[in-house]
């Protein structure tokens, strides 16, 4: 399995980050400490990533605590001992059952991606069904732990880069990800850096940013 980075070295990338843009700074003084999201590699680390696709965290863990408990382990020969009602019976939306269904019957393991560059395991990921470019982003970023991923289609962070750029109207995926250029080779620690701003904004931990027009 991928490892990685520590969270001593989440701690310096941040700081570089932060010192090489200043719209970073104030997500680097307010976010709390960082630590990489980790989850497991292949056919279940990618049936983890559908589940919480379009739902809340708290959503997505208690469905995927639902299908373990139904499938015992979450692999492709036990999805394919299940048809599409009983994996809705468990939770999955009818979409969702559908696509791990397929996922199974695939054969999806992961294994080739390791030898394949971000871009390109992106469009090998995106073309099985069901799976996105956030979806595929996510996948790299915490199951292989890429270094150079920026999620640019995640709503959080677009409203994380709303909030550093000081804009009026929150920007789109391509938007983003044309910002999140500058962050390179280390997006994936500004990505995590970000998360962690906007859940501490949310939580009330630290004051919300002010609107640019106040």
């Amino acid at each position: 399995m991928p490892v990685p980075p520590t969270d001593e070295v989440l701690a310096a990338l941040r700081a570089e980050l932060a010192a090489r843009d200043p719209a970073l700074a104030r997500a680097h003084a307010e976010a709390p400490a960082l630590s990489w999201r980790v989850r497991p590699g292949g056919f279940e680390g990618l049936v983890w990533m559908i589940v919480g696709q379009q739902v809340s965290t708290a959503s997505a863990a208690a469905i995927w605590a639902r299908l373990k408990a139904g499938l015992g382990t979450v692999t492709p020969e036990t999805v394919r001992l299940h048809d599409i009602e009983s994996l809705r019976s468990l939770g999955l939306s009818l979409p969702k059952a559908r696509y791990v269904h397929a996922l199974a019957g695939a054969g999806f393991d992961g294994a080739h991606l390791s030898g394949l560059d971000d871009a390109l395991a992106t469009e090998a990921l995106t073309t099985l069904k069901g799976i996105g470019r956030w979806t595929a982003e996510v996948y790299l970023m915490f199951c292989e732990a890429r270094s150079d991923i920026f999620p640019s289609g995640d709503i959080a962070l677009q409203e994380a880069v709303r909030w550093a750029d000081g804009l009026t109207e929150r920007p789109g995926p391509d938007q983003v990800a044309a910002r999140a250029r500058a962050w390179g080779p280390h997006r994936s620690t500004a990505a995590h850096l970000l998360w962690a701003w906007y859940g501490a904004v949310r939580r009330g931990e630290v004051p919300p940013p002010l609107r640019p027009d106040r």
